[in-house]
């Protein structure tokens, strides 16, 4: 292999990193649903949540993690299933717009790697309030999994109460 050859490669291999996602896939009932890691801080046990009255039914509440107040969203709930913590279920800490969230699953199941080719656009027959949750699908063995949009999960007037709600739950946590 010739020093222009090495050079070519070189710079051919941080495009094909770029093709490559990788997504963190969880379990929601039966259904399978993932999110880019890039949007992942962690993922934890479910914590102690402080209700907040008046907010929509799928917002669990508010957690304390390690001095943040984050609100936590059961995406049980928002897709209709019937919500049972079990020793599996976890919390996926992201972030939405500059805003950090929790988000409850059933489980977390593995992180796995995918071509952009490999992930196709959401189904067009998918119409209505829900499809918007979601960004596209991809194949795992013989599963699909629906690759969720994070900035959808709240919609904009569900964003604007959740803002108002947190905001004097807030100023308690830091006085």
């Amino acid at each position: 292999m010739t020093a222009h050859s090495e050079t070519n490669a070189a710079l051919r291999a941080p495009e094909a990193v770029r093709n490559e996602i990788q997504l963190a896939c969880f379990r929601i009932g039966s259904e399978f649903y993932a999110l880019d890691i890039m949007r992942i801080k962690e993922i934890i046990r479910p914590l102690k949540m402080t209700p907040i009255p008046k907010a929509p039914a799928f917002v669990e509440g508010v957690i304390n993690l390690r001095g943040a107040v984050i609100p936590v969203v059961d995406l049980r709930k928002r897709f209709d299933q019937n919500p049972e913590f079990t020793r599996k279920t976890r919390v996926i800490i992201c972030t939405v717009e500059k805003k950090i969230i929790g988000l409850v699953v059933d489980e977390v199941t593995e992180v796995r790697r995918y071509s952009r080719q490999e992930v196709l656009p959401t189904p067009r027959f998918l119409k209505g309030r829900g499809a918007d949750f979601f960004s596209g699908v991809c194949r795992r063995e013989e599963d699909l999994i629906l690759l969720l949009n994070l900035k959808m999960i709240l919609s904009t007037e569900e964003k604007i109460d959740l803002e108002a709600i947190l905001l004097p739950e807030q100023s308690k946590a830091l006085a």
